[in-house]
């Protein structure tokens, strides 16, 4: 094998393996309220803050509820059931569609 072809799967495993460039959380800030902190915990670990703002202008109450179950059930977020509460009230009251 040639010292190029070595050198070039070497770089090729360190890309593979570099961790993930993670998006910029500290620029996205949500409406102050109760609860941000529990939101902020458990929607970060697995998506930009940036989905939420998103989504506000056409998810209501029922809405952010069945956003959070889809996250909990389809998607298997370890979000414990007084956390899903907690997030669904802050959602519906910071960023339920008017």
């Amino acid at each position: 094998m040639s010292t190029f072809l070595k050198g070039l799967l070497v770089a090729s495993a360190a890309l593979a393996f570099a961790p993930a460039a993670k998006a910029d959380e500290d620029a996205i800030q949500l409406k102050a309220g109760d609860n941000i902190e529990v939101v902020e915990q458990n929607c970060a670990a697995c998506h930009s803050l940036d989905y939420i703002q998103m989504n506000s202008p056409i998810l209501d109450q029922k809405g952010w509820q069945a956003e959070v179950a889809k996250m909990v059930n389809a998607f298997k977020a370890p979000i414990a059931e007084a956390d899903q509460q907690k997030i669904i009230e802050y959602l519906s009251a910071q960023y339920a569609k008017e």
